[in-house]
């Protein structure tokens, strides 16, 4: 394991640049912080460029699997101390591991059950919310459409908790594009607290797609064109529910409906 102690370092620099988009396209790595999201990303099969640990991560009482996996398959290990893994961490406090992963490019199954499309959907959180929330309910490809965080930031790849790297994931820049990802007939619905279809009346059975639209102002016009309005029924003392809630729970009764009808 090799010790870097310059910020001038190139792989501290290339480190550092990853806190961008544009960086973290044409160089096709993610950043990743912390022991449970280079786990989770090293399980599912992910290439590491590189990872750097502190001295105090080492010194754990008990060595960790993953260092000695990492180790064995020749990734290249690096310990910096704990000042430089601070100027690459986007976290305010760093957890002793950073991996620069390669960007996971999970081919689209065909004609997948149900994909879900994000649609200007701009918090980090609630983005990798779905994210996960769509990985657990057996989704198969997730769009981040048009206005939609990125799926790499930092922030959505910790909210997602290591989904990134389970399912499809496509970026469209407009509805066009996003039509051609789903590719094939298949019914949109869109999240929408003023519709009058019920989510659970529709059969979700069937190929379909779900849109869940921005936070603050709700569904595109574009999604709402493209896609048929469905409603979480809620108490009129609530006004609507955040992105993150409202598509999982739909989500998940699209579980439900396909397991009642496997049993």
């Amino acid at each position: 394991m090799q010790e870097i102690t310059s910020a001038s370092n190139p792989r501290i620099k290339l480190a550092r640049k990853l806190s961008r988009r544009r960086a973290r396209e044409q160089a096709g790595l993610c950043l990743l912080e912390g022991t449970r999201l280079v786990s989770d990303a090293w399980s599912a099969g992910v290439s590491f460029d590189s990872v750097f640990v502190t001295q105090h991560f080492l010194d754990q009482p008990e060595p960790l699997p993953l260092l000695s996996a990492l180790e064995d398959a020749g990734v290249p290990l690096f310990t910096v101390s704990e000042a430089l893994l601070a100027e690459i961490s986007d976290t305010t406090t760093p957890q002793g591991i950073v991996a620069l992963s390669h960007l996971p490019d999970l081919p689209v199954p065909p004609n997948p059950w149900l994909v879900l499309v994000l649609d200007g959907v701009g918090d980090p959180g609630n983005a990798g919310t779905l994210l996960r929330s769509a990985v657990a309910a057996g989704v198969e490809l997730v769009v981040f459409g048009p206005g939609t965080v990125d799926p790499f930031s930092p922030k959505v790849l910790r909210a997602g908790m290591g989904a990134h790297f389970r399912i499809a994931l496509r970026v469209a820049s407009d509805w066009d594009e996003v039509a051609s990802v789903l590719g094939g007939e298949r019914p949109l619905y869109v999240a929408d607290a003023q519709a009058r279809l019920s989510y659970d009346a529709v059969d979700w059975n069937q190929p379909a797609a779900l849109v869940i639209g921005s936070e603050a102002h709700g569904p595109s016009q574009a999604a709402l064109t493209a896609s048929t309005p469905i409603a979480i029924p809620i108490s009129s003392a609530v006004e609507s529910l955040n992105a993150g809630v409202a598509g999982s729970v739909i989500l998940f009764e699209a579980a439900r409906q396909r397991r009642s009808q496997r049993k």
